[in-house]
């Protein structure tokens, strides 16, 4: 850490060319790792990562300090909601993936509505600090999450990341990933009903 408090721009302590990161699924053990990688602002503008899972108007309603208390209650009860991603004992990065039920505003959206019938876990969002973004976390988080929800069942893992028309984009509209992270990870592209909003999958049986 610096003097200032903030997280040092990784010295890229790397393990051939990768970051140097461990995974950990989010329990209530780990919600202060949490609270500390959001900050007061809760990643962004008091999501706390309850965008998808709430109703727009739910979500504006209780946007900052309901909906940081809705999601404690989630990491409580289980199965952990998603990874958190650590350099040595820092956490430096999240990653989202839970049953594409559970996210309510998924299930409603037309863009990105149901490809078929078949059982599936959605990553919805990524979270990662300034100094170690564009270094590899995010590939690395989408991995850490995709085994993660194999251990609790899994079979398909999907995402809906943007592939933006100029690069690099600003990291404000990256929170759902970008798509060259998602084909890194192994997730190909299954349907596009949006020009820059691909819909991905891995098969977590054929990618073992």
């Amino acid at each position: 850490m610096s003097a200032a408090g903030q997280i040092d721009r990784p010295n890229m302590r790397r393990t051939k060319d990768k970051l140097a990161l461990t995974f950990r699924p989010l329990t209530a053990e780990r919600w202060r790792d949490l609270e500390k990688l959001f900050g007061e602002r809760g990643a962004c503008g008091g999501c706390w990562c309850m965008s998808w899972r709430l109703h727009r108007s739910q979500f504006e309603k209780q946007k900052g300090v309901g909906n940081k208390a809705a999601f404690r209650k989630i990491v409580a009860t289980g199965p952990a909601p998603g990874v958190l991603a650590y350099s040595g004992p820092e956490p430096i990065g999240w990653c989202a993936v839970a049953p594409r039920e559970v996210h309510a505003r998924l299930e409603n959206s037309r863009v990105l509505a149901r490809l078929d019938n078949q059982p599936v876990w959605s990553v919805t969002c990524f979270f990662v600090v300034k100094p170690f973004r564009r270094a590899g976390a995010s590939v690395q988080l989408l991995k850490a999450a995709v085994a993660h929800a194999a251990t609790l069942g899994a079979k398909i893992v999907e995402g809906y990341p943007v592939e933006p028309k100029k690069n690099p984009m600003p990291d404000v509209f990256a929170w759902t990933g970008i798509a060259s992270a998602f084909l890194r990870a192994g997730f190909k592209e299954v349907a596009r009903r949006s020009p820059v909003r691909p819909l991905m999958r891995i098969e977590i049986a054929r990618s073992a």
